[in-house]
């Protein structure tokens, strides 16, 4: 016998909901903890601005952001300015030949900006929780080791990457105390093969071992449609005080990292990107450590001082980093028993050179005295350079500098 229209309706409203909770997808998700996730993330705004990409940026008053929901900031007194800047910032005074200075800003800044005394959100939505594997993991780098117990990212060594599905091509160095690395990026929207992949370009200050206890502080832009639900460049951060096993986040998605700026929104999209054989753009970024508080400040561009991860986060980078890193990474799901054709960087490999591939420029470290400088002993690392490689150099106009990155599968990458 036929069921009755209001029974049948109601029968495959029930499966929609059980299907939308969890229990047809491969996710475990419970509404009702989705629903207090949400109001955790999301405080009230004063003013909300709608992106054209269809992000919406609240802007939160500045003691209300996410920040003091950590148990050692709920007294923490906000450090509206780091108490100085470190010395010797290499500025480009010229184009050079292969350089012309090219304007980036967010997309929401096309419909307005946050007054003074609030900072820019990103608004999480429903959705957003329900990418993600489970709603404790959002915001989070899935813990992935590669068989010891090691996760990412870690030194560069060939029997300590390969097995893990990250690949990377960086510079880096190692074997002295750092305290901040500065570089400037040009920005690309690589192509994502998979939704559980990502493509970035940041930098590392790293400090401690690459066990259970590795402090990481990491800032960039990147593709990362799980996160974010589309293919849009953008700007980010990071921070793990225990090798991103129970803590930390991407930008604002957990407490910790205390904004002050109004202007730049964490995890917004980033406008324009590089063309292939066209203009090019860039971003600068910035991270040391405040000599007085000890807080590791971030800048975005010459003068947008982000804000800063208190000093109290960590244990390793209460001293100093061990270890910085600048370059690439993507995951190789190799969903489909290949390489992934997920792209880093501009898709092409360092050899095409400016502009038509991704690179670094004016990269510096920040010593002990606070003034920056140019690394010595650098090294390059790559896992599969037939995938994604990179070359470095220095010239006058561009300081220390590298190309990076690669297409990922192709004749010579199966």
């Amino acid at each position: 016998m036929a069921l009755p229209s209001f029974l049948l309706l109601l029968f495959l409203l029930n499966i929609i909901l059980f299907a939308h909770a969890g229990g047809l997808s491969q996710h475990n998700h419970n509404l009702e903890d989705i629903s207090n996730h949400l109001n955790r993330l999301n405080k009230t705004p004063v003013k909300s601005i709608k992106s054209p990409d269809g992000d919406i940026i609240d802007c939160v008053h500045i003691s209300h952001q996410p920040a003091f929901d950590h148990p050692s900031l709920r007294n923490h007194t906000i450090q509206m300015r780091p108490n100085s800047l470190p010395q010797g910032i290499l500025r480009e005074t010229k184009a050079s030949s292969t350089s012309e200075k090219k304007t980036v800003t967010q997309l929401w800044h096309l419909n307005g900006k946050c007054p003074q005394g609030t900072i820019p959100v990103r608004r999480i939505k429903e959705d957003d929780i329900l990418r993600a594997s489970s709603v404790e993991m959002f915001g989070r780098k899935n813990h992935v080791g590669n068989g010891n117990g090691i996760p990412q990212p870690m030194s560069p060594e060939p029997d300590l990457i390969t097995q893990n599905g990250h690949q990377h091509a960086i510079v880096y160095v190692q074997g002295d105390k750092y305290y901040g690395a500065k570089a400037t990026i040009n920005v690309w929207e690589p192509n994502i093969q998979q939704p559980n992949e990502f493509s970035l370009s940041q930098i590392w200050i790293l400090g401690g071992s690459f066990g259970q206890d590795l402090n990481s502080i990491e800032a960039g832009w990147q593709v990362s449609p799980d996160l974010y639900g589309d293919n849009r460049p953008r700007l980010f951060t990071y921070w793990t005080s225990d090798a991103y096993q129970a803590t930390g986040c991407y930008n604002l998605l957990c407490s910790g990292f205390i904004q002050i700026n109004n202007q730049i929104a964490m995890g917004a999209s980033i406008f324009p990107v590089s063309n292939y054989g066209g203009s090019q753009y860039e971003i600068s970024l910035l991270v040391w450590k405040d000599p007085k508080e000890g807080n590791w400040w971030i800048q975005f561009g010459d003068e947008s001082v982000l804000g800063y991860w208190p000093a109290s986060l960590f244990s390793y980078l209460v001293e100093s980093a061990t270890m910085v890193e600048w370059g690439g990474e993507i995951v190789n799901s190799q969903s489909d028993g290949h390489h992934t054709t997920t792209q880093m960087g501009s898709g092409h490999f360092p050899g095409e050179g400016f502009g038509k591939s991704g690179y670094f420029k004016n990269i510096q470290l920040v010593d002990g005295s606070n003034n920056l400088r140019i690394p010595k002993d650098i090294h390059t690392f790559t896992e599969q350079p037939n995938c994604y490689n990179v070359q470095n150099g220095k010239d006058a106009d561009w300081g220390t500098y590298f190309f990076y990155g690669g297409p990922g599968r192709n004749p010579n990458c199966p």
